[in-house]
């Protein structure tokens, strides 16, 4: 795992590293996500696919591309909202390539944040560099 940050404290690493561990117990887990990269506002995050990842038709399920990207997209918001419960409002997905195999990154990037509301983008390519899927989020902060 890398923050992305050598200046960031290493409390802010450690609490990075939790979160990552209690995330393994959950859908994030389960799916196969890697954190690769964060610093306030971005997040990327890995995937290395395996044949439950795919279709019938041999290429990765949509389904998997949108929990990547609202995975990545929840990091970023979670780690700008330290504390708050955030929650996905809208989530939008743009199948540009189709992929079978390799390893697939997901970029995610704050756009905007307001009082309650946070919207990002995000974009999963393929191990060649390959843009595979573009999308946008909305979330709300939970009081």
């Amino acid at each position: 795992m890398t923050t992305g940050d050598a200046n960031r404290p290493s409390d802010d690493i450690s609490a990075l590293e939790a979160l990552e561990a209690e995330a393994k117990r959950t859908f994030w887990g389960y799916l196969g996500c890697e954190l690769i990269a964060s610093e306030r506002g971005k997040a990327v995050i890995g995937l290395q696919l395996r044949p439950e990842h795919l279709n019938l038709a041999g290429i990765v399920h949509g389904g998997v591309l949108a929990s990547l990207l609202d995975n990545a997209m929840g990091l970023v918001t979670i780690l700008e909202c330290p504390g708050e419960r955030t929650v996905t409002t809208g989530l939008n997905v743009h199948y540009l390539q189709s992929s079978s195999e390799g390893r697939l990154t997901c970029e995610a990037v704050l756009l905007h944040k307001s009082r309650r509301t946070l919207t990002l983008e995000g974009r999963i390519a393929d191990n060649k560099g390959e843009l595979l899927v573009w999308g946008s989020g909305t979330f709300r902060r939970v009081t």
